[in-house]
């Protein structure tokens, strides 16, 4: 049977790791792996706060899509393009939202207002809406008045590690998250100067997202004396981050919101356990027997729930094996892409 062809409008550079993009990546590798013809639109990569040019060659290449084949719109792009140049495109659109930009952290009050304006407009131009989590399915349904008819959830694969842990000594904390103040880095460094008797090393990945933030990090694990201990790593080789899962003790990520989160699955498929906020759709991801969830921006929980963690080697041991056995039944991505196959074909059969 012959697959119909498809689009996808992604902006900027697709190979970059964060997990949109590794999420959507996959995604689009997947729908070709499975025969269907996929055209990827690489848009400007400003979104969601595009130049004049790049809002308006998004627009021109969009509308460009005929009208029936299936067009899916990154959540950057869909939540922030304006909705009279949606209006333009023929095809129909599947929006391919991982979190409302209105919830992203660090917006004035004014920018706030507009994307939140702007994504329900636009929701309203939508044939159909593809997310990453039942939580963000139930934000859309609640709070942007999107019906559950109209939403299907995708949630993201996960691949399983191909080696055993190999815990270091002493403990590792490890996390993983672009450097961008909803990451919530600042919580994690604060709490763990507030542990600072006990025996651990920690180190974070992921690369400088929001430079301002990036260097305000730095300056704070300078100013509390965090240098030899607490390592930012930046982007590193997927070898490498391998590695890290397997030595690590501990996976500490104090997110104050999150669409699904990605780095949060991973963790679980190499059993280790977790140390989170009770934010968004974390404590859907992170089973209650995995670990250990706080209240957002409160570094003092954060670091009650990492000693807790440090100090317990046998209760570590039992959130770890919880940790185990949910990340063996986590979605794998040809599920993910099976998904958007049918979403795609019932579009493309109207």
């Amino acid at each position: 049977m012959t697959l119909a062809p498809a689009a996808f409008a992604i902006p900027g550079d697709i190979e970059t790791v964060t997990g949109g993009y590794i999420y959507e990546r996959r995604l689009l590798e997947g729908l070709r792996a499975e025969g269907r013809k996929m055209e990827h639109l690489r848009l400007g990569a400003g979104f969601p706060d595009p130049t004049p040019e790049e809002m308006a060659d998004a627009v021109a290449r969009m509308a460009a899509v005929p009208p029936e084949v299936p067009l899916i719109v990154d959540g950057l792009v869909f939540g922030a393009v304006e909705t009279a140049g949606l209006e333009q495109v023929r095809a129909p659109i599947i929006a391919m939202i991982h979190h409302p930009l209105a919830l992203e952290a660090g917006l004035t009050a004014d920018r706030r207002r507009l994307l939140d304006a702007r994504e329900r407009d636009n929701l309203a131009l939508a044939a159909h809406v593809v997310v990453n989590s039942p939580h963000t399915a139930a934000t859309l349904a609640e709070d942007y008045a999107v019906p559950g008819t109209k939403i299907s959830v995708a949630l993201p694969g996960v691949d399983r590690p191909v080696r055993p842990p190999a815990p270091q000594s002493p403990p590792l904390v490890l996390s993983v998250g672009i450097r961008h103040p909803r990451k919530g880095h600042d919580v994690l460094v604060q709490a763990l100067a507030r542990i600072a008797d006990l025996d651990w090393q920690a180190v974070i990945v992921g690369s400088d997202y929001h430079a301002a933030h990036a260097a305000e990090l730095d300056a704070l694990r300078a100013a509390l004396g965090l240098e030899a201990r607490l390592r930012f790593a930046g982007l590193v080789p997927a070898e490498e981050l391998a590695r890290l899962y397997r030595a690590a003790s501990v996976f500490a990520l104090a997110s104050r919101y999150e669409g699904y989160g990605m780095a949060f699955a991973e963790a679980l498929a190499h059993g280790l356990p977790v140390v989170a906020c009770r934010a968004g759709a974390v404590p859907d991801t992170v089973p209650e027997a995995a670990g250990l969830l706080v209240p957002p921006d409160d570094p003092g929980a954060f670091a009650g729930a990492l000693r807790r963690m440090l100090e317990d080697d046998a209760r570590r041991g039992a959130w770890a094996r919880s940790a185990a056995i949910a990340g063996a039944s986590l979605t794998r991505w040809k599920d993910t892409v099976s998904v958007m196959s049918r979403v795609l074909d019932r579009l493309a059969a109207r």
